[in-house]
């Protein structure tokens, strides 16, 4: 009965091991909003297909700032506000997925979700 049950679990890995349980593949992105990627010119998925890593995510700061101070001097004290410092327009750290910005991608066995991996940038 073990012999068996050997058997079938070699079987198992095999046919698992030849059906390709994952698979690289290239994408464009054809919409940002809502995210859509065309996969090697054949099929689109839509974002619940995608599982999109952290640095491909859009992320900025807004350094933009002032203060308040209180200035002592000889005849009283009074409120008064710094000249504003830093850049106006937020800093952006990461730039998320754009329109046109190709892909590297993982299919994860069975086909239901696509890891992206990278942006592919031209040498």
């Amino acid at each position: 009965m073990a012999d068996l049950l050997n058997t079938v679990k070699k079987a198992a890995v095999a046919a698992v091991a030849a059906g390709n349980p994952t698979s690289v593949m290239f994408g464009t992105v054809s919409s940002a909003n809502p995210l859509e990627v065309i996969v090697d010119q054949r099929f689109t998925l839509p974002a619940d297909f995608l599982v999109i890593p952290e640095s491909l995510i859009h992320f900025e700061i807004d350094f933009h700032h002032t203060h308040e101070y209180t200035d002592d001097t000889g005849t009283g004290s009074s409120t008064k506000q710094t000249e504003p410092a830093l850049p106006e327009k937020p800093i952006v750290i990461r730039r998320g997925l754009e329109e046109g910005d190709k892909l590297l991608m993982l299919r994860v066995q069975g086909g239901q979700k696509y890891i992206i991996l990278d942006r592919v940038v031209d040498a």
